[in-house]
């Protein structure tokens, strides 16, 4: 079993896919007040919202754990939807050497499919894959739809 991983999963929303990008791409700080339970803060560091270089800083609880991550903006790419991120600081990089967290908005009709993608290389073998950090995001877009469609 090698070090160096990707990890997918998807899920439909009924959020339209803009919205759902735009708070990704330029609104992260947004996600506290859609996810409270499980995002604390999210705080710039560096460069502006919604501009490739800006680094964030991620205060969130995962299993029951208050954790960080610093991470940079690599890409926004508005046309696909998309928005990748890398850790470049945090809890996550105390099992992997590197970390990067892709997500897409694709249009699905009335639906919106988002799709997570985490490329990432493990500290050593015995570190599981991040299932339970791919589950987390899961459940922030799902959080996040509820308060896109009732907003």
């Amino acid at each position: 079993m090698g070090l160096v991983g990707k990890l997918e999963a998807e899920i439909l929303i009924l959020a339209p896919a803009d919205k759902f990008h735009e708070v990704w791409g330029s609104r992260p700080h947004h996600m506290s007040s859609a996810t409270p339970g499980r995002v604390q803060k999210v705080d710039l560091h560096e460069g502006d919202w919604g501009n490739v270089g800006s680094v964030i800083e991620w205060s969130y609880v995962l299993d029951g754990k208050s954790q960080v991550a610093k991470e940079i903006v690599e890409a926004i790419d508005k046309e696909n939807k998309m928005v990748t991120f890398k850790i470049i600081e945090g809890d996550p990089l105390k099992e992997y050497k590197s970390f990067r967290v892709i997500v897409q908005a694709i249009s699905k009709g009335e639906a919106t499919l988002v799709r997570w993608t985490f490329e990432y290389e493990k500290l050593n073998k015995e570190i599981p894959i991040p299932v339970k950090l791919l589950e987390f995001v899961i459940h922030m877009s799902e959080e996040l739809d509820d308060h896109l469609i009732q907003a």
